[in-house]
């Protein structure tokens, strides 16, 4: 089902910024192109805020980054990375993410979550029962979750123009691994 847009639509788009990295990186060895993203998620609709929920590192590499995303419209909040005894490392937005949803839903006709996340369909839900906002996702296909992507009213995939949506050298990765031959196919190929 297609999704009614029009002009005056109120939109927030909140993005997951470190499950798009990776999924670009991973996908297609590329950066993602988040001005384009955000043009494509906002759709000539009316942008009350959009918001980019990004980790920051011990050698503070990602201040141009942080910059070039104020610079298209796109607030940064930012959270330090954790690193645990045992070197382990986490670095998650998930529950910040769904509590700006929520708070800014009254003020916002459309919630835009940028991310493939599974995690956020009972924010989805939450947002389309509770608050009676239209909810969309935009994020890679190939690395979406199914749920997430039944949940939501509208589902932009990214994958369907990646070149589009990301900067530098795309090279697609063949997420279908070649099965391994049935007994009695070897050979026939």
């Amino acid at each position: 089902m297609q999704v009614i847009k029009h002009k005056s639509q109120r939109v927030g788009v909140f993005i997951d910024t470190q499950n798009l990295y990776h999924s670009a990186k991973n996908l297609y060895g590329a950066r993602v192109n988040f001005g384009a993203i955000l043009k494509d998620a906002v759709d000539d609709r009316q942008l009350i805020r959009a918001r980019a929920y990004v980790v920051t590192t011990e050698a503070g590499d990602e201040k141009n980054f942080f910059e070039a995303l104020h610079k298209i419209g796109i607030e940064v909040k930012t959270k330090d990375l954790q690193i645990f005894m045992g070197g382990a490392k986490k670095a998650d937005w998930d529950v910040g993410l769904a509590v700006d949803a929520i708070s800014m839903a009254p003020k916002l006709d459309a919630v835009i979550i940028v991310s493939g996340d599974g995690d956020f369909v009972p924010l989805v839900e939450y947002l389309r029962t509770n608050m009676g906002c239209q909810v969309e996702a935009v994020s890679f296909g190939r690395s979406t979750s199914l749920r997430l992507k039944e949940a939501v009213d509208e589902f932009l995939d990214l994958d369907q123009d990646s070149r589009k949506y990301l900067i530098g050298s795309v090279k697609p990765t063949n997420i279908r691994r070649r099965r391994p031959p049935v007994k009695g196919e070897e050979g026939k190929e």
